[in-house]
């Protein structure tokens, strides 16, 4: 396991795909979460030679709390907790609202590309860190329900509670490190910039692999 500071996104991306190495020129599709995801993700991908899309899921807030998840939505699937008590119309205002968003989303930084098929492919999952993870997690159920072969979750920093879950969930789990002192997923990097749409949608135009 690494042991110290990552100095940036960048570094967190070669550092992943030195331990990725196996999947070089595989039949496997790199999917980082926007948007710090993408950077790490965009190295990843161009070390290893392999496609990079993104993936895009939103929680559903609890309409007294938006900040207490009560499920999450992707593009075209849903999982929701069990909470008898929550109108059903505002989880389908929801679910069209926040689909809505993330329409709009990928064709920002996607323009009008469509969305790689995962059907049979492994699937690397990328973010800059984990913290919680309820997003990722969701994200893990969605892509399930498209048929990969495998879904490998990478990622440089995460709590060290959080790392049974992952390996629980994931086909395979890959981070640099796992902190039992956790300050937040910027703590672990000498630069912790905003990474911006623009940047985004820079790095997801440039040529990668074929």
């Amino acid at each position: 396991m690494y042991d110290g500071m990552l100095k940036d996104r960048i570094e967190a991306g070669i550092l992943l795909s030195e331990k990725l190495k196996k999947y070089q020129n595989s039949d496997t599709i790199v999917l980082a979460v926007p948007r710090g995801g993408v950077p790490v993700g965009y190295v990843i991908a161009r070390s290893l030679h392999l496609p990079l899309d993104i993936v895009l899921s939103k929680k559903i807030g609890h309409p007294s709390n938006t900040e207490f998840a009560i499920g999450a939505v992707s593009s075209d699937s849903m999982i929701l907790d069990k909470h008898p008590n929550i109108p059903k119309k505002y989880i389908d205002d929801e679910i069209i609202r926040l689909r809505k968003l993330m329409k709009d989303k990928y064709e920002l930084y996607m323009g009008n590309r469509k969305p790689l098929d995962v059907k049979g492919k492994n699937i690397i999952l990328v973010d800059d860190g984990i913290a919680t993870g309820n997003t990722l997690l969701a994200s893990i159920s969605m892509l399930r329900k498209k048929n990969p072969a495998k879904i490998i979750v990478a990622t440089p920093v995460i709590p060290y509670d959080n790392v049974p879950v992952f390996e629980k969930n994931a086909d395979e789990f890959v981070y640099l490190m796992a902190s039992k002192y956790f300050r937040g997923v910027g703590g672990f990097y000498e630069e912790f910039n905003q990474v911006e749409d623009e940047e985004v949608i820079h790095l997801l135009s440039l040529p990668i692999a074929d």
